[in-house]
């Protein structure tokens, strides 16, 4: 009897997530470790997106708290402490990245990472993390409440929007600048005083691509 092999469906929560690194140390005496980096891999057939969500996200600044992964690729989020307060020192928070597929709203996978401040680098305790910490960390965050960063997405970029009207009408006008007659010109049946000169239309041309730029970009 031949038996069929189908391709596991994907059921919500049970896609397994690939980010590293799994916990973020920031040392308030170390600026550069104020800024840190996830990696989020997708190892799949299929684009992933994904959003970030945080225990503290007062305390934190999420470069792109959401965006999407084409398949086989890996993107990078940027994480920046922003309270590096003395209260804050060994206080251990949790950051949840949260994958679906493109085309749906639920949650095929979660992972968590855990974000921590300490006061220096010089001062960390040697070998692995006690037992008795283990366990109280996952006591501390059995019931934790996650919320979304984006609200505090001082650094992420605009969202995107159409060019105002004022840019386009100038956009209109340094065209109209183009095509009318170069100053010179006999054979024009436009006005002398219409006619431009090679620096104005140069400057025309100029603002032009400024404008187009500015376009592009929004």
């Amino acid at each position: 009897m031949q038996h069929q092999h189908r391709q596991p469906e994907l059921v919500e929560g049970n896609l397994p997530v690939f980010v590293f690194p799994t916990e973020l140390v920031f040392y308030a005496d170390e600026q550069m470790s104020h800024k840190q980096v996830l990696t989020l891999y997708n190892p799949y057939e299929f684009a992933l997106k994904f959003k970030v969500l945080c225990t503290a996200p007062n305390k934190y600044t999420v470069v792109d708290a959401t965006g999407a992964v084409k398949p086989q690729c890996c993107v990078d989020i940027v994480i920046r402490h922003r309270d590096l307060r003395p209260c804050h020192y060994g206080v251990y928070d949790k950051f949840r990245l949260q994958v679906s597929e493109q085309s749906q709203r639920k949650a095929l996978g979660r992972k968590e990472v855990t974000a921590t401040l300490r006061p220096s680098a010089s001062q960390e305790p040697a070998g692995p993390r006690p037992h008795d910490e283990e366990r109280r960390l996952k006591e501390q965050f059995a019931e934790s409440e996650f919320f979304e960063q984006t609200a505090y997405q001082t650094e992420s970029r605009p969202a995107a929007g159409g060019p105002s009207l004022l840019t386009v009408l100038l956009g209109l006008v340094c065209m109209a600048a183009l095509m009318l007659p170069t100053l010179g010109e006999q054979e024009s049946t436009v006005p002398v005083y219409l006619h431009l000169s090679v620096n104005k239309k140069l400057v025309a041309a100029y603002v032009l691509g400024l404008l187009t730029m500015v376009i592009l970009r929004t």
